[in-house]
């Protein structure tokens, strides 16, 4: 069994408004419940080993509580007789984490020196790993891993961001072919967060993605690669599923509804289908409404909409996290003085224009919740780019509401 990116006790962004509820404890909790699921995996497959390539950890432990959990975890599988073998990644590297308990005898942490090679003659197995000894790892680690173990099969572990992937902090950085090139039957890749294969053939290496996702751009179903492998044979993975809660967005083109509550029952219909593909795991939605057309004039009321699309994903089993507005009356219907709405729209368009405006704008913004703003996979408000779409997404909103107040 491969998994990764565990970040067990990183809470799930964006539940503020849920207080102290039980369905917040619930959610606050889904890293652990999502590694509990893992171990039931790993014994329900009757798998021959797990993999653990990288950030089974957030960051420092808060308190012991967090090791003592995972260590109740392999100590799981040690009754068992399921060997682990794990790394240190960016955010549980050997200089991020000040506390530390024992480790189950069946667990290997693979040394954050060089790599090191752990063979179990017994299962025909060897793994071949680096861990972290800081946070941020730039050189390329693979061209030292060692030969492959004839006779065995050979299993590498590392955390990467693979060159040329630009949406993850570059650690490790390392191509497709030094993967393939060490021989081994199977690469456990972690650190990106999404299921994907870098080699195929002979050679395969892949990232499992994590078993949980934590904010809004981590959509989706999240889990683990069950790996069947032999000496000498190419490698074939079984995606598991084994999230506890499932971010997902849902969008809604209100062309052709006539009012709002058609809307509504819009949301309602696919936020309820989306618990269903879902079920058992609880949904947390973000809803994009977007389009042109008569029902915009009845959304302006920001304080109401976000009202009604809650009860809209309670009803359908859901939570609401985010509500995002970008309809528009049609063009005919506009009573606007044109001069008014060509005024905004000017005025938004040379501040799109202006990208050192913008983050100068924005500066005072960064400097205080920049960083968890990334951090959480929000926004990155160091990106003219992407500020310059949000000058425009606030001309449209500015625009329907005020042709919904003067209809």
């Amino acid at each position: 069994m491969h998994a990764a990116d565990l970040h067990l006790d990183s809470p799930l962004r964006g539940l503020a408004r849920l207080g102290d509820s039980e369905l917040a404890a619930t959610l606050r909790g889904a890293t652990r419940r999502a590694c509990e699921n893992l171990v039931d995996a790993v014994i329900d497959h009757r798998a021959d080993a797990l993999l653990l390539a990288g950030d089974v950890y957030d960051g420092d432990w808060k308190d012991y509580a967090t090791g003592a959990f995972f260590v109740r975890q392999l100590s799981r599988l040690h009754d068992e007789g399921v060997p682990v073998f794990l790394i240190n990644g960016n955010h549980d590297a050997e200089s991020e984490i000040t506390r530390s308990l024992r480790l189950p005898p069946n667990t290997h942490r693979l040394s954050v020196e060089e790599p090191e090679s752990v063979v179990l003659d017994d299962l025909g197995l060897a793994v071949h790993g680096q861990g972290f000894a800081r946070r941020a790892v730039l050189e390329n680690l693979v061209p030292a891993y060692p030969d492959r173990v004839p006779g065995l099969v050979n299993a590498g572990m590392l955390h990467t961001s693979v060159q040329g992937d630009d949406r993850h902090d570059t650690y490790a950085p390392c191509r497709p072919e030094d993967l393939s090139g060490c021989g081994y039957e199977y690469f456990a890749l972690g650190h990106v967060h999404e299921q994907r294969v870098v080699c195929d053939g002979p050679h395969r290496a892949a990232f499992s993605g994590n078993l949980q996702g934590r904010h809004p751009q981590e959509r989706g179903p999240k889990g683990a690669l069950l790996v069947d492998v032999e000496p000498g044979r190419p490698a074939t993975t079984t995606p598991l599923v084994l999230d506890v809660a499932r971010w997902e967005l849902v969008e809604v083109d209100i062309g052709g509804m006539g009012d709002a509550d058609e809307v509504f029952d819009a949301v309602t219909a696919a936020v309820r289908e989306r618990c269903v593909q879902a079920a058992p795991r609880t949904v947390v939605a973000q809803v994009t409404l977007s389009g042109a057309g008569p029902a915009a004039g009845g959304l302006t009321d920001t304080e109401r909409v976000r009202t009604e699309l809650e009860l809209a994903a309670e009803s359908a089993g859901a939570v609401l996290e985010k509500v995002r507005n970008r309809t528009r009356p049609p063009a005919e219907a506009l009573t606007v003085d044109p001069e008014l709405t060509a005024a905004v729209s000017a005025a938004a368009a040379e501040l799109a224009g202006d990208p050192e405006r913008i983050r100068e704008l924005a500066a005072p913004l960064e400097r205080e919740v920049g960083r968890r703003l990334r951090e959480a996979g929000l926004l990155d408000l160091r990106d003219g780019d992407r500020l310059a779409t949000l000058a425009r997404r606030a001309e449209q909103e500015l625009l329907s509401r005020m042709a919904g107040e003067a209809s």
